[in-house]
């Protein structure tokens, strides 16, 4: 059985992910938390989606993009990149990617969130 971590709030800068707080970006990879030094969408490159690419189709089928307080879509070369590495991939406002998230880590899928803080 997995044990994915759950966000359990975000705001303020940062998260608060199975009872511990983290400031700034995260990026929840293979059941645990990372933080991701990106603070807005011009900082999502395929190199900031490195571990991503890296952990490969055995731990993430899926890659959930929280874009912060607005939704913006993905760069192009975000897209291109995780489609390469055939990941599926969903790009949305933080709250929404949050929530989204928590549903598919508890549903038991191989999901990566790559979330800006708001």
């Amino acid at each position: 059985m997995r044990t994915a971590p759950g966000v359990e709030a975000y705001g303020g800068g940062g998260f608060r992910i199975a009872g511990d707080r983290f400031e700034g970006g995260v990026l929840i990879l293979d059941d645990a938390v990372h933080l991701w030094p990106v603070s807005d969408l011009k900082g999502v490159t395929p190199e900031s989606l490195a571990p991503v690419f890296a952990i490969g189709l055995a731990a993430v089928e899926f890659v959930l993009i929280g874009t912060g307080a607005t939704l913006m879509p993905a760069p192009r070369a975000i897209r291109d990149a995780v489609q390469k590495a055939g990941l599926g991939l969903e790009v949305m406002n933080t709250p929404e990617a949050c929530r989204l998230y928590n549903l598919m880590a508890e549903d038991g899928r191989r999901v990566a969130a790559a979330l800006i803080a708001v």
